[in-house]
């Protein structure tokens, strides 16, 4: 039986950047996170590599302009028309992928495969998400969180999002245990 067919809700959980996207399941009976499915865009972190370093080239030089006339200095000014090429570039890629992933979300939530979504994407990307994700999946979300966490593995993101599921550590006052779940602080050691 299944944790709906007991009564229970299935949260799934997004951990998602403009390049990768993990779904997991937050066991009912506790314990750590267990992965469900990943949509990866291949060319993405190449791209967004690229395109910082571009962007930056175009944006960190002056460039010399015209002049004010014969014989007069040059004008100094920076390149910032030609720096949003690139990242109009990326934002296409990032909102292509956001769709994917939103269009994957409202299959498994048509299939029933989760009751709630609890959403973690980089603040990059957390907002091109919120765009594309029907009302269907808009319901579903119960918190967002606008962090970078497609690096940690299953247990350092229990760990993170729910700490009280992280066995017999210490015990955390309601408002630090909050801060943490909230993401306003680092536990990193």
């Amino acid at each position: 039986m299944t944790a709906s067919q007991h009564g229970q809700k299935r949260t799934w959980l997004l951990v998602a950047d403009e390049g990768i996207a993990r779904l997991l399941e937050l066991p009912a009976d506790g314990g750590v996170l267990q992965p469900v499915e990943q949509l990866v865009d291949e060319d993405a972190h190449g791209r967004s590599a690229e395109f910082r370093r571009d962007a930056q080239g175009r944006r960190s030089g002056n460039m010399v302009g015209g002049t004010g006339g014969p014989g007069s200095a040059p004008v100094m000014g920076t390149a910032s028309v030609t720096a949003s090429a690139g990242e109009a570039e990326f934002h296409q890629e990032a909102d292509n992928f956001a769709r994917r992933v939103a269009n994957l979300l409202l299959e498994r939530h048509q299939q029933r495969r989760f009751d709630t979504l609890e959403v973690v994407a980089a603040p990059r990307f957390l907002g091109v998400l919120r765009q594309r994700f029907p009302t269907e999946i808009a319901k579903t979300v119960t918190r967002e969180l606008s962090k970078d966490l497609t690096g940690l593995g299953e247990a350092e993101l229990t760990q993170r999002l729910w700490p009280e599921r992280s066995g017999p550590r210490r015990k955390l006052e309601p408002k630090a245990a909050e801060e943490l779940r909230s993401g306003n602080v680092d536990i990193r050691h």
